[in-house]
C-alpha cells in the first residue's frame, strides 16, 4: 500500500528505515496531474531500485511572473493512485511553505548549460529547477532519480547539477512517451481546445520533416531548422525556437556531421509546448 507524506521529516525517517534494512531508493519528481509519461518513469525506477519513491509539488519557483501557476491542473488523489497502480511506495506531497519556509532565500543556479533555448524563453525557470531537485536529492538521497527525455534541457542541466555539487544519485533520462497521433505527452496538454489539440502536431512533423530531410541527405542545420519552422508556420504554431544541438552540451551545430537533437518549443493558441528528437 502507498504512503503518503507531507513533511521533510517524515521522509528523512522513511528513508532512515529503507537505510537501515539495506534498501536501495529510486525517485520520480514530478508536478503532478500525471500521465503515461510519468507513470513510465516509475515504473523505471521500480526496476532500478527496492523501492521508488515519488514527489507531487508544483514548484512555484520554477514559474515566471506572467505563467500558469495558478491554473496549472492538478490531480492529487488521482495522481495518488496511478503512483501506488505503477508501483510507488512512497509519495511526498508538500505544500510550498514546507519546501520553501518564510524568508527561505537560497538557490542553486547551472549557469552556461541555461543560457539558451528554454533558459532564455523562461528567465529564472532552471533556477527554479535546481533549486527544488537539490533540494529533493538532499532530502531523499536517492540512489537514482528518473527524469523524461521531453524536457532535455532539464534533464541534462539536472545532471550537470548533480555532478557539479557532488550527489551520488544517478540521474537517468527516459525516451519520450507519445500519443497514438505523435503528441508527446504533457500535463499542459489539457489546455488545448480540440482545434489546437490538432494544431499541437505541428511540434512532431517538424522534427520529423527535417529527420527525414536529413535522412535524404541534407546536412545544413539552417536548412533542416526551416524546414521544421515551415511545418509550425502551416498550422498556425507561434514558435518560441527551433535549434539542432549537440546533444552533450546543448550547443548550436551548423552541420548534422554526427548525431545531434533538435529542440523545439511552440505556442499553440495560448499554450507553450515543447518537444525534441535525435537527427542524425
Amino acid at each position: 500500500m502507498i504512503e503518503v507524506v507531507r513533511t521533510a521529516a517524515e521522509v528523512r525517517a522513511r528513508v532512515a528505515g529503507l537505510r537501515k534494512g539495506a534498501k536501495t531508493l529510486a525517485l520520480v519528481p514530478t508536478m503532478g496531474f500525471l500521465h503515461e509519461g510519468h507513470l513510465s518513469l516509475i515504473r523505471e525506477g521500480r526496476e532500478r531500485a527496492d523501492v521508488c519513491a515519488a514527489s507531487i509539488f508544483v514548484n512555484p519557483t520554477q514559474f515566471g511572473p506572467s505563467e500558469d501557476l495558478s491554473s496549472y491542473p492538478r490531480d492529487e488523489r488521482g495522481d495518488i493512485e496511478k503512483c501506488e497502480q505503477a508501483g510507488a511506495t512512497l509519495v511526498w506531497a508538500p505544500e510550498p511553505r514546507e519546501v520553501y519556509p518564510e524568508g527561505f532565500q537560497t538557490f542553486v543556479e547551472v549557469t552556461e548549460m541555461t543560457r539558451r533555448w528554454c533558459g532564455a524563453a523562461r528567465p529564472g525557470h532552471f533556477r527554479g529547477v535546481t533549486t527544488v531537485v537539490s533540494k529533493l536529492f538532499n532530502l531523499f538521497r536517492p540512489d537514482v532519480a528518473v527524469f523524461g527525455e521531453k524536457d532535455f534541457q532539464q534533464l541534462h542541466v539536472v545532471r550537470r547539477m548533480a555532478r557539479d555539487l557532488g550527489f551520488e544519485t544517478e540521474v537517468v533520462g527516459m525516451p519520450i512517451v507519445r500519443e497514438p497521433d505523435g503528441l508527446a505527452m504533457s500535463s499542459r496538454n489539457a489546455y488545448l481546445s480540440p482545434d489546437e489539440r490538432r494544431r499541437a502536431l505541428a511540434l512532431s512533423r517538424a522534427w520529423r520533416t527535417a529527420a527525414h530531410a536529413h535522412a535524404n541527405g541534407e546536412r545544413s542545420a539552417e536548412r533542416l531548422i526551416e524546414a521544421a519552422r515551415a511545418e509550425l508556420r502551416a498550422c498556425e504554431a507561434r514558435e518560441d525556437y527551433v535549434a539542432l544541438v549537440d546533444p552533450a552540451t546543448l550547443e548550436p551545430v551548423e552541420r548534422i556531421e554526427r548525431p545531434a537533437r533538435m529542440l523545439l518549443a511552440a505556442f499553440v493558441g495560448k499554450t507553450r509546448l515543447i518537444d525534441n528528437a535525435p537527427i542524425g
